[in-house]
């Protein structure tokens, strides 16, 4: 019998946007260009200094509000992502040491 289960979720994008505006002043592209070949109009955009495990930390948050469980009750955290803080140790200890999880 498995005793995993997914009781709470949570997103979170930063509040800066990059604009397809903004990036015709920094490479030779336009507006046009990119939304026929993407659909992309804008993107979200980290602040310098704020790691994918600060982003994380919002989003993960979020997802234990809404399950109810207190802290102590995260048996794993499962962090995937290709934007890591470093290449070592993973997001997910980051993470676990930003919200304070037992080890």
């Amino acid at each position: 019998m498995y005793r995993s289960q997914i009781v709470g979720t949570g997103s979170y994008l930063p509040e800066k946007k990059l604009t397809n505006f903004d990036l015709e002043k920094m490479v030779d592209t336009n507006n046009e260009w990119i939304v026929e070949r993407t659909g992309i109009h804008s993107r979200s955009w980290a602040e310098d200094g704020q790691g994918t495990s600060d982003l994380a930390l919002v989003a993960a948050k979020q997802a234990i509000k809404e399950s109810g469980i207190a802290l102590d009750d995260i048996d794993m955290i499962i962090f995937g992502t290709v934007t890591p803080d470093h290449l070592m140790p993973s997001s997910a200890c980051y993470l676990q040491a930003k919200l304070g999880c037992r080890d």
